[in-house]
C-alpha cells in the first residue's frame, strides 16, 4: 500500500495552488490535474499529520457521486487518466487520488444544503428560530430532520479563514459581480446562474440522501461547489458528497436530541477539543491511533456507500 501523501511534488506540470486538502496543477489551457492529499484540516487549520488513505477515499467517493448524479447536472470530469499527464516517476503520486478536470470558472460561493438541524444551524435555530434567516417550525430538536432541505450559501474562505453564511440575495449579488465578465455575450447573468446552482444543489442532495439512506447512511448536510464553462453552462466541480464536505451519520445510531456519531472528521475534532490548543496554526500532532481510526472511518464511509471494498493501492 502506498504511503500517506501530505503534499504532492509534481514537477512536470505547473503548480497553480495548494488548498487545505487538494493540490491543483495546470495540464493545458482546458484542463487541470487535482491531486487529493491525505492532509486534514480541523477548525480551518491544516494538521501536521496525514490521515492514511483519506485522499484515495475522497477521490473515490467524489467520482462515485459524479457518475451517479451526472444526469442532474454536468460535472468537471474529462475521463482523462491522471497517470497519462504526469511524468513516469510521478505516477505513484496520482494513482487513485487524482482526477483530470475541465477548467471552469468557479462561482464565488459554497452551496450548502442542510437536511437536518445540527452544527451552526442548530445554534442559529436556538437563538433565532431560523437558520441563515430561513424560518423553521418551532419545537425542533438537535439533529431533527427538516421539513424539506434548505439552501444556505456561504462565502468561500481562503486557507485559515472561516466561511461566512450569507443570504441567497447576497449570494446572487456576489455571483453577478464575479461572473459578469465571463458571461458577457452569453445572454446569461450571475444572479440567474446562482438560482440554477440552488436548484441543482437541492436536487443533488435529495437524490444522494435517498440513495445513502438505503445504504444505512444519513447525509445530514453537505456543501457543493459549482463552476461555469465559456458558454455559461453550470457544472458541479471540486468534490461531491465526501466525508470532508458532508456530515455522514450511521442511520442505525440516529436519534433526535443528540449529536449522532459521524463518519467525517468529527472524530478528530472531538480529540482536539480535549487538548489545550487555541485552534490556531500550527495545529497539534495527532497520535497514530487517532489518525488510523480516522482513516478507518473514511474507508468505512466509502464501503458502506458503494457496497465495494476500497481498492488497495
Amino acid at each position: 500500500m502506498s504511503q500517506p501523501l501530505f503534499e504532492s511534488s509534481i514537477k512536470s506540470l505547473p503548480l497553480l495552488s495548494k488548498g487545505k486538502v487538494r493540490d491543483i496543477y495546470a495540464v493545458d489551457a482546458d484542463k487541470l490535474l487535482i491531486v487529493t492529499t491525505d492532509r486534514l484540516s480541523a477548525f480551518d487549520v491544516i494538521l501536521p499529520d496525514p490521515i492514511p488513505r483519506k485522499g484515495q477515499v475522497l477521490t473515490a467517493v467524489a467520482d462515485f457521486w459524479f457518475q451517479k448524479l451526472g444526469h442532474i447536472i454536468p460535472n468537471q470530469l474529462t475521463g482523462v487518466a491522471p497517470e497519462s499527464v504526469v511524468a513516469p516517476d510521478e505516477v505513484e503520486q496520482v494513482k487513485g487520488r487524482a482526477v483530470v478536470v475541465k477548467r471552469l470558472k468557479p462561482l464565488p460561493i459554497e452551496a450548502v444544503v442542510r437536511g437536518y438541524l445540527i452544527g451552526s444551524g442548530w445554534k442559529d435555530y436556538q437563538a433565532t428560530g431560523t437558520v441563515c434567516g430561513i424560518p423553521l417550525p418551532a419545537g425542533l430538536k438537535m439533529a431533527s430532520r427538516l421539513p424539506s432541505p434548505i439552501f444556505t450559501p456561504a462565502t468561500k474562505a481562503e486557507v485559515g479563514d472561516h466561511d461566512e453564511n450569507i443570504s441567497f440575495a447576497q449570494a446572487q449579488t456576489n455571483c453577478a459581480a464575479a461572473l459578469a465578465e465571463d458571461l458577457a455575450g452569453t445572454g446569461k447573468n450571475g444572479a440567474e446562474i446562482c438560482a440554477q446552482a440552488r436548484t441543482a444543489a437541492i436536487a443533488l442532495y435529495e437524490a444522494a440522501a435517498a440513495y445513502a439512506l438505503g445504504r444505512g447512511i444519513i447525509i445530514a448536510d453537505t456543501k457543493f461547489e459549482f463552476g461555469i464553462d465559456k458558454a455559461g453552462t453550470l457544472h458541479l466541480i471540486d468534490e461531491a458528497l465526501t466525508p470532508d464536505s458532508s456530515r455522514f451519520w450511521p442511520a442505525d445510531s440516529y436519534a433526535e436530541g443528540i449529536s449522532p456519531p459521524s463518519y467525517d472528521k468529527q472524530f478528530v475534532r472531538d480529540y482536539l477539543e480535549t487538548l489545550d490548543w487555541n485552534k490556531k496554526a500550527p495545529g497539534p500532532r495527532l497520535p497514530a491511533e487517532i489518525a488510523e481510526k480516522t482513516g478507518a472511518k473514511y474507508v468505512e464511509a466509502y464501503e458502506r456507500l458503494t457496497g465495494q471494498p476500497l481498492p488497495r493501492l
